[in-house]
């Protein structure tokens, strides 16, 4: 599928809201779940969000409609949300997102973008030359690719208690 500029912001829309009803308020025992060593909880998840909609969507497609692949994006710290959330409850981190992800949103509206800005390059620390849909599409797989996630842990808190239905669950698999 080509992608829309529209329906890439109304994905984008969506996603603090359905973070918020998915895992707002929930027990602190769902909110530190994790799929294993190594792996994020659902707190950690938000916080990432959080971090992207910072330093990495907005800033860089600012830096490829501004310089192009002269200035290169600065590398993203995937684990910044350790230290940045420290302190704050899982409910205080979804207002947080939806906040910065509306003025992200706006900021984005207020770009204009025409189709052909889309092919518009920028200079990605480690993957190259890249261009403003791909991040712009990027930034929507990224979302979904966390909402599945938090799918993932919070079916994980019921892995052994589904019994034989096991078999049939794909999502702990």
């Amino acid at each position: 599928m080509q992608f829309d500029l529209a329906s890439a912001q109304g994905i984008l829309q969506r996603t603090p809201s359905t973070l918020a009803s998915l895992v707002g308020d929930l027990p602190e025992a769902w909110v530190l779940q994790t799929e294993g060593a190594g792996t994020w909880n659902i707190f950690d998840i938000v916080g990432h969000l959080i971090h992207g909609e910072r330093t990495d969507w907005i800033p860089r497609a600012r830096i490829i409609l501004e310089h192009g692949t002269s200035k290169p994006f600065e590398p993203f710290d995937r684990f910044a949300q350790f230290e940045a959330s420290r302190g704050k409850s899982l409910n205080q981190l979804l207002d947080e997102f939806a906040d910065l992800r509306g003025r992200n949103l706006a900021e984005l509206a207020g770009f204009r973008l025409a189709p052909e800005q889309l092919a518009l390059q920028g200079r990605h620390p480690e993957l190259g030359v890249v261009t403003l849909g791909q991040l712009l599409s990027t930034w929507v797989v990224h979302d979904l690719d966390h909402l599945v996630q938090v799918a993932r842990v919070l079916a994980k808190c019921h892995s052994e208690e589904v019994g034989p239905w096991r078999a049939y669950l794909r999502v702990l698999s």
